[in-house]
């Protein structure tokens, strides 16, 4: 077992997963995106009236649109590709980094935490994947559909986001280790329960100390909900196909290699 057997499974089940996050995101999430596009355009076509009249025209010039940049030389992308081939090249290549990633990093671990088997630690790896890259960003900065947030302050959303991941990652990775030394000294449930208290209780304290955005407006609160439900399901699905699928191979192959090693030193003993 090597790193370069995890990371050719690794990059398998990734390129599965953004298969599965895909389907779950057309299905589930985009009707929600559509309706979200749908209440902006709405919300702009009743603001056009003020802008014509800030902005008058001439007889005969026909009114200008303020936010279409083809006629500017830029590259205008419709919706139908956004929601279909968009969608499915940017889940793939999540899917497949991602899967990568995981796998790489279930290679590194293996036979440093505790008495876990190679398929124990490769699921270790990927729930403690999901809960600090994915799941506990994602409560403190939910994702937002379109016609939610002011363009002014995406730069600083995104950097806030981005900060709060880190952080969960280093406080993730720090838990991980204490865990480990913890583990011969106080037992396996005691040692992962006072590990993950103690992330908790740091990660609920970056996040009180962290900036709160609240720009939702008078966004429908149902439809923000069903839109954050479907983006939290997409994340659910690659991270699980990911950890279940990985771990399955990673013990195969496990096996395999154990099989292997007995018969050869049977024959060797002969």
């Amino acid at each position: 077992m090597n790193a370069r057997a995890f990371l050719v499974r690794g990059l398998l089940v990734g390129l599965l997963a953004g298969i599965a996050a895909f389907a779950v995101a057309y299905t589930v999430g985009e009707p929600h995106v559509e309706r979200a596009i749908a209440l902006e355009e709405a919300g702009a076509a009743v603001e056009a009236p003020s802008e014509t009249a800030d902005h008058p025209h001439a007889a005969g010039t026909p009114a200008h649109s303020h936010g279409d940049s083809a006629g500017d030389g830029g590259v205008s992308v419709s919706r139908t590709d956004q929601r279909t081939w968009g969608l499915v090249t940017g889940t793939l290549a999540i899917g497949v980094a991602l899967g990568g990633l995981v796998a790489l990093v279930a290679a590194a671990t293996v036979g440093r935490l505790g008495r876990l088997t190679p398929r124990q630690s490769t699921a270790t790896v990927a729930l403690a994947g999901f809960t600090t890259f994915a799941l506990v960003p994602f409560l403190k900065y939910p994702a937002t559909p379109p016609a939610v947030g002011s363009g002014d302050t995406i730069g600083a959303r995104t950097g806030y986001y981005f900060l709060f991941l880190l952080i969960s990652l280093v406080v993730g990775v720090a838990a991980v280790v204490v865990a480990t030394r913890l583990w011969e000294r106080l037992g396996a449930i005691e040692a992962v329960a006072l590990t993950a208290t103690g992330y908790v209780a740091v990660m609920v304290l970056a996040g009180e100390l962290m900036p709160t955005v609240n720009e939702v407006g008078d966004f429908p609160a149902d439809e923000l909900w069903f839109f954050r439900r479907a983006s939290l399901f997409t994340l659910v699905t690659m991270w699980a196909v990911i950890g279940v699928s990985l771990s399955t191979l990673v013990g195969r192959l496990h096996e395999q290699t154990a099989s292997v090693a007995a018969r050869r030193e049977l024959a060797a003993s002969l």
